[in-house]
């Protein structure tokens, strides 16, 4: 019997030899990831991990543990929604995604129709107030600042003293 093959012939592959639930994965990344970020000592405790929608260390919004994840971030041409092909290779990982780009200029009800097509494929539902909220959170931030008001004049007895 030769590495890589069970007793009875059949030759393992690195996807199904590696394979593990998510739960597992949760369990052993909860505590051990370089992406874990711990400010306060008893405060929240944050993660910085890709596909993290709330930065927050739990299993329901980890990027890493699910296999399903939803990834929103700030590109030069816009807000880009990354999620996962349902049938996609383990191995290329490039083309097992899925993009959508938001431009600076698109209005919120943009986001929030991308975010309710999201949704209604029923690809994490229970996304849908994190996805709207960070997209949101996004889109105020690349809008250009208002330019402040000139000052205002003197009117009445003020003008003519000044």
């Amino acid at each position: 019997m030769r590495l890589g093959e069970a007793e009875n012939g059949n030759v393992w592959t690195s996807t199904n030899l590696f394979a593990m639930s998510s739960d597992l994965q949760w369990l052993l990344l909860r505590s051990n990831s370089s992406f874990i970020v711990k400010r306060v000592v008893e405060g929240p405790v944050f993660n910085k991990e890709p596909g993290n929608l709330r930065n927050l260390n739990s299993y329901k919004f980890s990027g890493l543990a699910n296999a399903k994840t939803i990834d929103v971030s700030e590109t030069p041409a816009g807000i880009t929604i990354t999620t996962r092909k349902p049938k996609a290779s383990a191995n290329a990982v490039a083309s097992a995604k899925a993009k959508t780009v938001i431009r600076p200029r698109s209005g919120g009800r943009r986001a929030l129709g991308v975010a309710s097509s999201v949704v209604k494929r029923g690809y994490r539902t229970d996304l849908r107030t994190a996805l709207i909220a960070r997209v949101s959170a996004l889109t105020a931030a690349q809008k250009d600042p208002k330019p402040s008001p000139p000052p205002k004049k003197a009117r009445g007895k003020k003008a003519l003293t000044a």
